[in-house]
């Protein structure tokens, strides 16, 4: 037994999880390692085809989307995103970020898409969340570990709309908001929906057999049952097998509505490492590819998303490691958190890939020791 199956059963056998899935990926050597059970009651073993809610690493796939976009022609990364998304056409900002939702100025200029890829359009979340426009997002952006409870893209955002930038367009990083606006972007841009498009160009070139907005039935037999922490440290039931994810959503999240297994997101790495090409067929291109996976925020930028960002930065739908501040870090590691428990980072200076997926929320922004020691275990594998 390796020392990544005796990391992941330890949480497991402490009822931290009631499993885990844990990949590390170099080249052709990939080692998989599945323990406990797809549910509390331990019912189903795990298995590396587990089906998991994956949240936030839906974040990449979504801003590879509208990279792909970019290379059709179709919207520009410096266009403003008025042009497909009226709704934010004249947006308003609130004077400083402590003001009353009440006191607003114009946007100084348009919001590009570029904003959206690298999280800097004025909407999202702060290190303060009790700041009045943060809580007016409150109840435009619900729980994004289960988009679900959204309404329909052009009645989100049509409310989105109503609540005043936190900054000014390009001013500061702030987290989630703008991939949800990312997914929109594609839909309309490409003339039909987030979840046609992602398949098309991308689940389907890339074999990502499992990875979805919903869970049909005869696949419902790997799909994980979802808990929350709760008060005391006992699992709750968030969503079972049946629940949420066994439909198609009114509102496809790109920000975190994707289930998948952990050799679909993978694939997915390996595309990116290959600099966007994939079984004999481009789907990005090289600029594009180095365009995700650089940082993208000045230093200032970082320092206030250190809630979120921990130090490094973030290029588009993901964090990218500038700073070697634990032994995980490495110059050009680009991936993210799940807030539903799930993790996956690529590597490009080594071509190593690591994803671990579990089924227990997060309960903040901040990694969970589980994570935190996943990572340090799979640091040894570059």
């Amino acid at each position: 037994m390796s020392a990544l199956y005796d990391t992941l059963r330890r949480y497991a056998k402490n009822g931290t999880v009631p499993g885990a899935v844990g990949l590390v990926a170099r080249g052709d050597d990939v080692e998989v390692v599945t323990v406990g059970s797809a549910d509390a009651e331990g019912t189903t073993p795990m298995a590396r085809d587990s089906i998991f809610r994956i949240a936030s690493i839906t974040k990449p796939i979504t801003a590879a989307a509208v990279l792909m976009l970019v290379e059709d022609g179709r919207i520009g990364l410096d266009s403003p995103v008025e042009k497909w998304l009226p709704e934010l056409s004249s947006p308003m900002a609130v004077r400083t970020p402590a003001s009353p939702v009440e006191d607003v100025v114009p946007a100084a200029r348009p919001i590009t898409v570029e904003d959206l890829l690298s999280f800097r359009a004025g909407w999202g979340f702060p290190a303060d969340f009790s700041l009045p426009a943060v809580q007016a997002l409150f109840e435009v952006q619900k729980d994004g570990r289960f988009p679900q409870a959204c309404p329909p893209p052009d009645a989100w955002v049509a409310a989105l709309a109503e609540v005043p930038l936190l900054h000014q367009p390009g001013e500061a990083w702030l987290y989630h908001t703008c991939s949800d606006l990312q997914g929109v972007l594609v839909a309309r841009a490409s003339g039909g929906t987030l979840p046609d498009f992602l398949t098309e160009r991308i689940f389907e070139p890339l074999g990502m057999r499992d990875t979805a907005f919903e869970v049909p039935a005869e696949r419902r037999h790997r799909f994980t049952t979802a808990y929350q922490p709760g008060p005391d440290g006992t699992l709750v039931l968030a969503d079972p097998p049946d629940g949420a994810w066994s439909r198609v959503p009114a509102f496809p999240s790109g920000g975190g509505g994707l289930t998948a297994t952990a050799d679909d997101w993978l694939a997915f790495a390996r595309m990116l490492l290959a600099g966007g090409v994939a079984n004999g067929r481009r789907l990005l291109s090289p600029t594009s590819v180095s365009r995700m996976t650089t940082n993208h925020l000045t230093a200032g930028q970082r320092e206030a998303g250190t809630l979120f960002l921990e130090g490094q930065g973030w290029g588009y739908g993901g964090q990218v490691d500038v700073a070697p501040l634990d032994p995980w870090n490495v110059p050009g590691r680009y991936g993210w958190v799940g807030g539903t428990g799930t993790t996956a980072h690529v590597v490009p200076a080594t071509g190593t890939v690591t994803v671990l997926l579990t089924q227990v929320a997060m309960t903040g922004p901040t990694p969970t020791p589980l994570m935190r020691d996943f990572w340090r275990c799979t640091a040894g594998a570059r």
